[in-house]
């Protein structure tokens, strides 16, 4: 069997390394670990010059030219990439916002993504927000934060902007709980505080301002809708990266590069 070497760049060490042994303690256990496997040091070396990222999107660009599952350069296989190509749903209003956010454990570490789109079109890419202690309703509620403060400049254009979650806790928080639960000093029915006030209030508010122009639409999760599968890898993302602020994604604008990217 031939010899292979790893790259480990996110780890207790980071590095070329010749042994699987040394790779698995550097990594184990850890949600953040970034590691691949080469068939000769010279590739380790030359993929430990640059980033994590793009050495997987080079892998998968190596592939696409090939068809083959073993591309020339006879890097190891990448697993988690779509079996189908997403579908996209028909877009009606100018722009299309997709929100997401992920957590893990729940609760834990937790980030958002967004994925914008111009008339079908993907345009920008966004994540960040990470919470060390977060869960997944805050992580989704701040995904909709998110969204009604990217709207806002589109709609001001005078552009019809629509909002995709599959957090149907989000949606209706927003939509239909928020002006009652307003009524009543912000607590439920019961006389109990609601559940994560700052981030539902923060949203009402912007949501009253531009709710004439937009509409909130819920989406499956997880059922290889583009728009919803980029914004979940982008919340890995910003968890994994723990960016606490909101960042546009700029490595890549391929939408299968990104899909072969961790999701939640």
């Amino acid at each position: 069997m031939a010899k292979k070497y790893y790259v480990v760049w996110k780890g207790s060490k980071t590095g070329v390394f010749d042994n699987w042994a040394t790779v698995q303690a550097a990594t184990v256990g850890r949600s953040d670990a970034q590691f691949m496997g080469f068939e000769s040091q010279a590739l380790a070396q030359e993929a430990f010059t640059t980033t994590y990222t793009k050495a997987l999107m080079r892998r998968s660009l190596e592939k696409g030219n090939t068809g083959q599952s073993k591309v020339s350069t006879n890097t190891r296989k990448v697993t988690n990439t779509a079996k189908t190509s997403p579908a996209l749903p028909k877009q009606t209003a100018d722009v299309a916002i997709y929100c997401d956010g992920a957590c893990s454990p729940n609760p834990g570490k937790s980030g958002t993504g967004l994925a914008v789109y111009h008339k079908n079109k993907l345009t920008e890419l966004w994540y960040g927000l990470y919470d060390a202690h977060g869960t997944n309703n805050t992580a989704e509620l701040n995904g909709m934060l998110a969204a009604f403060r990217l709207a806002k400049p589109f709609i001001e254009k005078n552009q019809h902007v629509e909002i995709l979650s599959d957090s149907k806790y989000s949606i209706d928080s927003i939509t239909k709980w928020a002006a009652g639960w307003q009524r009543k000093g912000w607590k439920k029915a019961n006389g109990e505080g609601i559940k994560n006030p700052e981030i539902v209030q923060a949203c009402f508010s912007l949501y009253q301002q531009i709710k004439s122009n937009v509409t909130i639409s819920h989406v499956k999760g997880h059922a290889n809708i583009e728009g919803n599968e980029l914004s979940d890898r982008m919340a890995v993302q910003a968890r994994l990266k723990q960016t606490t602020g909101l960042e546009k994604y700029t490595e890549t604008m391929d939408i299968k590069l990104i899909l072969a990217m961790a999701s939640g």
